[in-house]
């Protein structure tokens, strides 16, 4: 197998990570939402791309991102992550302190994944109401052609 090229990144390039904030952003404006956050981690959990809109309160950075990372962390969607916060409470605590408090479990946080299902990184989205975030990194996702892995069955 020949070396791909010099520059070549595998996984969410920066481009695709932009694109996934642009639409997020704009599929908020388009349902009337509170002003959001984004926030695209890669496959290694570090941050790729974030946008703050104006007006977006103080800590919607960081639960934007504790919605991504809660995800990495634990390979599922926040929709599921959300469900298991309610039946295992205990497991929930353990997670937040094994975390230093990164992981926000609640719909929001969203894995993006490749058609074979290879997960390539996560999207977060802080700001209005946890479903309605997730609509919106959906919205962004599906825009690039990648899959969204909310944690609910299909």
């Amino acid at each position: 197998m020949p070396n791909p090229p010099i520059g070549f990144a595998p996984g969410l390039n920066l481009a695709t990570a932009q694109r996934i904030v642009e639409v997020a952003l704009a599929k908020g404006r388009e349902l009337g939402l509170a002003p959001l956050t984004v926030v695209v981690l890669d496959q290694a959990a570090q941050m790729k791309a974030a946008a703050r809109e104006d007006g977006a309160s103080l800590l919607r950075p960081d639960i934007a991102h504790g919605k991504a990372y809660g995800a990495m962390a634990m390979g599922f969607g926040g929709a599921e992550l959300a469900r298991r916060a309610v039946k295992m409470p205990a497991f929930m605590n353990a997670l937040s302190d094994l975390t230093g408090g990164r992981a926000v479990p609640v719909q929001g946080g969203v894995l993006v994944r490749d058609a074979a299902g290879t997960v390539l990184g996560a999207v977060g989205i802080s700001g209005d109401m946890s479903d309605k975030d997730e609509i919106c990194a959906v919205a962004g996702i599906e825009a690039t052609g990648l899959v969204a892995d909310t944690g609910n069955p299909e």
